[in-house]
């Protein structure tokens, strides 16, 4: 039986610490000592072995290491990326990596000194494990003694549930019954940054309620953040991890990364990955997941230059040379963004865009950098202002698509008159440039794309159609608020009827196909609804034979089509079903995806069947 003693402290008003021995004879070990001329120091030793807790960091001598939990979109080797199961970071001191041999290096000198500003920097923002073993394992030299640790331990603590979870306990008894010494004592150390905890915690409270951050609730987290002098990139590196942890955006999240893993591996990206990776960027959307999270796995696979087994595109040619006619001439050579060079860089833009490609972010990168260097070198402040030209284009074709995006597939969009005035005015700006460019640039692959369902199509049809009268001044912004509004009031409520009423049909009715079922039905649906106060007055009858409709042809799909388009691998009888059918592409892969969990099958199959038509 394991036994230990534990000391709970703080190093200053930020780091929370414990301490903990552990062992068989843990109890006849005195562990720690403090220096009377030095309060703001505790020093914890064993045999070979001393960690020292500072005010402003921690030194180490001996063997050990520290480990923490990855947070997701750190720099994390491609190779534990790779893994599944690997969740955690493991640092033995004294080791390095040798990239010529493709091993792990080990040194006698595994001394060293961390400040607090380091270890939740380079490591997990919130909490942090060092290390320590002493053992009849554990003796020699140094270097034995590391690379035992790795050999034994480092498997298992790369991979442990047990260190996201902060189980202490178990990571004792893990790490000790791993070792399987009866006299091994483990010297364990958390290190917690309270304040960083606490802007995570109250980050996860506010998004884990309802997926999205109210204007007043992140002025909040801005005012904590300002108050404990929590940096842009901690906030930053923090929330990401919060959102990844949410299980809806996880999921989808762990497939995109998946599937660029295996590309990476190959080196190429065949159709259909392709088709996956596009439809889980447009569901994503549909699910109010950040895109930042994706972005974050493109960062840190981009690297690999052959991700994208292509040759370059006309679009990238054509940008880099405007690009480079522009900034990368030679110095006394004018060039000046013309309109059509700016509508071919749009059009780049809004391909790169579809196609993920990072080249075209990268030459822009590139040419912010070239034009700085030219600006300080004593270069035409015009090349600044050419530059600014194009970027002023790119944020208005960034907020019109993000906005465009938002009402065409998310349900309970923020819809404002100030929105519509800012699209208003980026469409005005891209008229100009030439004609009907805002229809071209942001509406005409709307309506094409297969997802775009009833609700999103109806808000973006009424949106093209509201901002040209009030072009001509026939309808006002608050008219054309009012009429988004609505739709998406009654997205909203046909949605909830759907909910309740399959729920309804699962445990009250067994049918609904008669008149009198239905009237019975929807007047206790009404009266539900108005009781939890989701509905103050009648439903709407055109939405409630809306959802009846719905959950019909659902049961159509799900006992008689499906079945059959699995057993014959018929895709065209699924696409027949989609297009004729009326139902949303989400609602019905959603009812795929439960159908194959449900009953078991291979859901490689159901991309099989998918592929021809995404």
């Amino acid at each position: 039986m394991f036994k230990d003693i534990r000391l709970h402290g703080y190093a200053n008003d930020q780091i929370e610490f414990y301490a903990i021995t552990a062992g068989t004879e843990a109890y006849s070990r005195y562990f720690f000592n403090t220096d009377p001329s030095d309060p703001d120091e505790i020093r914890f030793f064993s045999p070979g072995n001393e960690f020292v807790i500072g005010r402003k960091g921690i030194t180490h001598r001996g063997n050990g290491g520290s480990f923490c939990e990855y947070m997701f979109g750190v720099d994390q080797p491609i190779a534990d990326l790779a893994k599944e199961e690997v969740s955690n970071r493991l640092i033995v001191y004294g080791t390095h990596y040798d990239n010529r041999t493709g091993t792990l290096k080990f040194s006698d000198r595994t001394e060293g000194y961390h400040s607090y500003d380091k270890i939740f920097f380079d490591g997990n923002a919130i909490f942090n494990y060092f290390f320590a073993l002493t053992g009849s394992s554990f003796t020699g030299a140094m270097h034995e003694q590391q690379e035992r640790i790795v050999k034994v331990l480092g498997k298992a603590l790369k991979r442990s549930d047990a260190v996201g979870e902060e189980q202490d306990n178990l990571i004792i008894d893990e790490i000790l019954n791993i070792v399987d010494d009866p006299g091994a004592h483990l010297f364990l150390f958390k290190l917690i940054n309270v304040r960083h905890r606490e802007y995570g915690d109250y980050f996860k409270t506010l998004y884990f309620n309802n997926k999205k951050i109210t204007d007043s609730d992140f002025q909040v987290l801005a005012g904590l953040a300002e108050c404990y002098g929590i940096d842009r990139y901690q906030q930053e590196r923090i929330r990401i991890d919060v959102m990844y942890k949410h299980p809806d955006n996880r999921r989808i999240v762990d497939e995109y990364r998946n599937i660029l893993i295996a590309c990476n591996r190959k080196g190429e990206i065949n159709k259909l990955e392709n088709a996956r990776l596009t439809r889980l960027k447009t569901l994503s959307v549909r699910n109010k997941i950040p895109g930042a999270l994706f972005y974050t796995l493109d960062e840190m696979l981009k690297k690999d230059k052959k991700l994208v087994d292509l040759e370059e595109s006309n679009y990238i040619s054509e940008t880099r040379q405007i690009l480079e006619g522009m900034f990368l001439s030679e110095r006394h050579i004018e060039s000046t963004i013309e309109p059509e060079d700016m509508l071919k860089l749009l059009f780049a833009k809004k391909q790169a865009a579809e196609n993920r490609d990072h080249a075209f972010e990268e030459m822009l990168l590139d040419a912010s950098k070239a034009c700085d260097e030219k600006i300080r070198d004593g270069a035409d402040i015009s090349i600044l202002e050419g530059y600014s030209y194009i970027i002023t284009y790119f944020d208005r074709y960034d907020a019109t698509s993000s906005a465009i995006n938002q009402l065409a597939f998310m349900e309970n969009v923020k819809i404002s008159e100030e929105m519509i005035r800012s699209l208003l005015g980026n469409k005005s700006a891209f008229d100009m440039l030439a004609p009907d460019l805002f229809t071209k640039l942001f509406l005409s692959g709307i309506f094409e794309d297969k997802y775009l369902g009833i609700y999103g199509r109806k808000k973006v049809t009424n949106l093209a159609a509201g901002l040209k009268l009030i072009e001509e001044n026939r309808l006002t912004t608050t008219g054309l608020l009012e009429q988004l509004v609505r739709i998406d009031s009654d997205e909203r409520l046909y949605l909830t009827l759907l909910d309740h009423v399959k729920d309804r049909i699962r445990n009250f009715y067994s049918k609904y196909a008669t008149k009198g079922d239905q009237d019975a039905l929807k007047k206790e649906l009404a009266e539900e609804l108005v009781h939890k106060k989701i509905l103050s007055g009648e439903i709407p009858d055109r939405l409630f034979q809306e959802a009846i409709l719905t959950i019909k042809k659902e049961a159509v799909y799900i006992h008689n089509l499906l079945p059959q388009i699995i057993n014959e691998k018929n895709c065209l009888l699924r696409e027949d079903f989609l297009e004729n059918s009326g139902l949303d592409r989400f609602y019905v892969e959603e009812l795929e995806r439960e159908f194959f969990e449900l009953n078991g099958l291979n859901l490689e199959d159901l991309y099989q069947i998918r592929k021809g038509f995404n």
